[in-house]
């Protein structure tokens, strides 16, 4: 066996890792995205796991990281460019509904359940589930 065997993503990484890495097969994924180089950190604070998503020129990779200390998580520390945090059940709820729209996302930032850096990374998750 082979010691660079990849890790499966575990916990909330899992989940999201079953919902993205499909789109490595899409062909209009790998034809939107051919020039994008973007990492976007997605921490459910109440889990023990955050996903890391990168999408590297028409690829997509989930990376599972724990979260806790949450120097883990830093900026500096990861090189993420964009970050979306919130609780693991408002993710599902946005996640659920197929109709994910600015507005829905503007509303849970206004009222504080979703936190986000880096607006014009995290965006570019509106475009991957549209696809």
């Amino acid at each position: 066996m082979s010691d660079e065997k990849k890790k499966k993503p575990r916990g909330f990484a899992g989940i999201v890792a079953k919902l993205v890495e499909p789109l490595n097969e899409n062909e209009k994924f790998k034809e939107k995205f051919k020039d994008t180089e973007v990492k976007v950190l997605l921490n459910a604070k109440d889990g023990k796991y955050a996903a890391l998503l990168v999408i590297d020129n028409g690829k997509i990779l989930v990376e599972g990281l724990k979260n806790n200390p949450k120097k883990n998580l830093k900026k500096k520390v990861v090189g993420w460019d964009g970050l979306l945090q919130t609780k693991t059940a408002t993710f599902l709820e946005i996640l659920e509904n197929d109709d994910i729209s600015i507005g829905k996302v503007i509303g849970k930032i206004l009222t504080g359940r979703i936190k986000i850096r880096g607006i014009k990374n995290v965006l570019i998750l509106l475009k991957l589930f549209s696809l």
